[in-house]
């Protein structure tokens, strides 16, 4: 599910109830205590109403009949984005945009069929209470987590803040658990990771644009300030918030550059009559420092903002592929202390005023296009961009595919019920935990790497697949970056990762033989011209 930007507002109910249901909730009054005058379509929507709910054969009370409407109408409006939240859903929605939650700061997984501490997140509970990676949680609050999911375990060690939490702690090397008594905090849950990758290029990753992304992505601008050039890494971002995407574009644009405009209605009027527009207040962080973003189908929403902001403005090469297109916004309701609506309330545009809107069914499917009439727009460097929903890339390079070794190969582990996926997390969390103890780089040692096909086979894949050549360095290649992630090597992951990711490693190799964005500019405009050359003449031929 696509994350959107939040504004939190009150919603008044305005409907004029009859006698018998106005009692209950108390919602027959305008925002001034003045009597509502319903509208005829209001009083036969609320005669149904009283009629369902007094001689329908099944007996529904209020409050189911009430969500009951709410949700048909909510599946009437043809908005693929409006939801309704119970205060659970409502919680993971907020967990999902902020990247905050009450609990002690750690990242746990299912791992040997135990609950395994990933990673401890600096400067929380668990860090100050000695909470190491590899942890084994073995109890909480005297509970066996024997038999436990992730979920199970994150429910029970989540809670308010100020609380405490019981755990039994297995480490190794120790004959007796330690059990520490957390106690629970805010924690924040960074949505960027940067580092150094190649001939001294920053790569920033950013997962979502949650609260505190901007200043995350600032510090890594400042920390890498002596790069030559910059990646920002915004493939499968689904979104966030508002003036958190305008913050990041504000840092790589120099003051009083246009960010982004929106157009929405004034509450309860009809037409699009409010429009807003934001501009950049500081310098740009990085002046002079080529950029690179790349994007993807699944890039939407906030990072779309951001995306459409640096290329507009000629500040950013865009490579990868056309975005998803979500160019609208919602705002989050409150109905009543424990329901939420989230609902379509406006638009987006670039600043030179494409829309970023790709329309879709209520399932979510892009609706048929016509790109010869697709409209394009010049920058003031004189770039042609294609304004049709979503943001089309300067160079389009799609991601890597399998072979038909690899697809069969991972067809037969899914039908043989392989937990591929886990054998590898566990697997590459081994390998880190020993080479980190080492001191060592992130490889993959040979004999262990034999022990863990040996596993596979055991579990029901097909020593046909494991002594594959082409298989087996496939595997290497989802192995390898895990472990080097599981270091904290996070450049020397993104270097192997590149390897296969032919978007990433052309985006290292661009930004190693320029040295400035009208550089960059320039060798993609060759590149293009060339690729139209040669489907010229592959057409001759045919």
């Amino acid at each position: 599910m696509l994350r959107k930007t939040v504004r939190y507002l009150g919603l008044a109910l305005v409907l004029a109830l009859p006698s018998a249901v106005q009692s209950q909730d108390n919602v027959g009054r305008r925002a001034s205590g003045r009597p509502a005058t319903a509208s005829a379509g209001a009083q036969e929507f609320l005669s149904a109403f009283q009629a369902i709910r007094d001689y329908s054969l099944q007996e529904l009370s209020d409050s189911t009949l009430w969500h009951r409407a709410v949700d048909g109408l909510i599946r009437e409006l043809n908005d693929p984005y409006a939801q309704t939240f119970t205060p659970e859903e409502y919680d993971d929605f907020q967990e999902s945009n902020t990247g905050n939650y009450a609990g002690i700061g750690i990242q746990i997984t299912n791992l040997n069929e135990a609950i395994t501490v990933t990673a401890v997140f600096r400067g929380t509970p668990a860090e100050e209470s000695g909470l190491k990676v590899g942890d084994l949680i073995i109890e909480v609050n005297d509970e066996s987590t024997e038999g436990w999911t992730t979920r199970d375990a994150s429910r029970a060690i989540r809670g308010e803040v100020g609380t405490t939490v019981n755990l039994a702690i297995a480490r190794q090397g120790l004959t007796a658990p330690l059990r520490p008594t957390v106690r629970r905090d805010s924690v924040h849950v960074s949505a960027a990771e940067a580092d150094l990758v190649g001939p001294n290029i920053a790569y920033i990753a950013l997962d979502r644009v949650a609260r505190g992304s901007a200043d995350e992505v600032g510090a890594a601008l400042s920390e890498f300030s002596d790069a030559r050039g910059f990646i920002l890494d915004l493939r499968g971002n689904p979104g966030g918030y508002l003036d958190e995407s305008l913050n990041i574009s504000d840092l790589f644009l120099d003051r009083g550059a246009v960010l982004a405009s929106a157009e929405s209605r004034v509450p309860g009027e009809t037409g699009r009559s409010l429009d807003e527009s934001w501009t950049a207040k500081t310098p740009d962080q990085v002046p002079g420092k080529p950029v690179i973003v790349l994007v993807d189908q699944y890039s939407a929403s906030a990072s779309e903002i951001i995306a459409g902001a640096l290329q507009d403005h000629d500040r950013a090469l865009v490579i990868g592929e056309r975005t998803f297109g979500k160019g609208v916004f919602q705002n989050v309701f409150r109905l009543t202390e424990t329901r939420h609506l989230r609902l379509t309330t406006g638009e987006w545009y670039t600043p030179l005023g494409r829309s970023l809107h790709r329309p879709r069914t209520a399932q979510g499917n892009p609706l048929p296009e016509e790109p010869d009439a697709f409209r394009v727009v010049k920058t003031d460097g004189g770039r042609e961009l294609v304004a049709a929903g979503g943001v089309f890339p300067d160079l389009e390079i799609g991601n890597d595919t399998l072979t038909i070794l690899e697809r069969e190969f991972l067809s037969q582990t899914a039908s043989a019920r392989v937990p591929l996926s886990l054998r590898i997390e566990e697997f590459a969390f081994g390998q880190a935990e020993r080479q980190r103890a080492a001191g060592g780089e992130p490889v993959l040692d040979a004999a262990a790497f034999e022990q863990f096909l040996t596993g596979l086979a055991e579990d029901g894949a097909q020593r046909l697949y494991l002594d594959d050549d082409e298989v087996r360095g496939y595997l290497k290649y989802l192995i390898l970056p895990r472990i080097a992630r599981r270091m904290d090597r996070v450049g020397r992951a993104v270097e192997l990762r590149a390897i296969r990711d032919p978007v990433l490693s052309e985006a290292i190799r661009l930004l190693s033989e320029v040295e400035t964005q009208a550089e960059l500019f320039a060798t993609v405009d060759r590149l293009n011209a060339a690729s139209r050359d040669v489907q010229v003449d592959a057409s001759r031929i045919r």
